[in-house]
């Protein structure tokens, strides 16, 4: 479904993206993993075209997506949910919904209508007349995939959905991407939880300092605990700036 090869991506003059080769196939989910800093979410925001690659090319359903513009990847099909959710706070939970439909230019009802996505989401339907801004973190997050899925993707990127919730609602959270995937939506999950890629992944992918360093399925990648000890153990500095937040 989606390619990348030899993609090379700057922020300004820092170069984060070394060489990165990553492909995704119809119907799977892929868990791309690494400690912070690794270049994670630069690989997600250079798919969507929110940063364009310097080297390399982006191919989505054999047609070259790299140096479109972000409106048009997404209208190809590619849906992103980004680490801070981007939610309009200002705005009813309902109207999130609706600017998002109108936003893609849909005319017709797809899949994901306002009816779907509630029936999907219970708990927005209580809070569908509740400001952005009033929701808590966990109904945030699902309003920020619920948002992505009005614009009838076919590729679904999660950055780290689970972030700073309780385990409750991130047990909930799989079950909707469970649930998503059953719908034949493709997923890249980018995660610090192992416990929830494990969950849900057919795939993993490690980077490291802004290269890929380790590809396996899922029972390849819990069997490696080298890889895991090596690549996503945090480090001295960083346990200890951990524990000062």
């Amino acid at each position: 479904m989606i390619k990348l090869e030899g993609v090379h991506t700057y922020y300004g003059t820092s170069h984060i993206l070394h060489g990165i080769d990553l492909s995704i196939e119809q119907g799977e989910t892929v868990a791309l993993l690494g400690r912070n800093g690794a270049g994670k979410t630069t690989t997600m925001r250079t798919i969507m075209g929110l940063l364009r690659p310097k080297e390399g090319q982006i191919s989505f359903r054999g047609e070259v997506i790299s140096g479109r513009k972000p409106f048009q990847i997404a209208r190809k099909g590619i849906a992103y949910v980004p680490e801070e959710r981007a939610i309009f706070a200002h705005l009813s939970l309902i109207e999130n919904l609706q600017i998002a439909q109108v936003g893609m230019g849909h005319h017709l009802r797809g899949t994901w209508t306002i009816e779907a996505i509630f029936e999907k989401f219970p708990i927005l339907a209580s809070r569908k007349k509740h400001r952005g801004a009033n929701l808590s973190g966990g109904e945030q997050q699902m309003l920020a995939i619920a948002r992505a899925l009005m614009s009838e993707p076919v590729l679904l990127l999660l950055d780290e959905p689970s972030e700073g919730l309780a385990p409750i609602i991130v047990e909930q959270l799989q079950k909707i991407t469970r649930e998503i995937v059953a719908e034949g939506i493709t997923v890249l999950l980018v995660e610090q939880n192992l416990d929830m890629c494990a969950a849900l992944a057919d795939r993993h992918y490690v980077m490291d300092q802004g290269r890929i360093v380790y590809c396996g399925t899922n029972e390849e990648f819990m069997a490696n605990e080298e890889v895991r000890d090596r690549y996503l153990t945090l480090s001295s500095v960083e346990r200890t700036l951990e524990a000062e937040e």
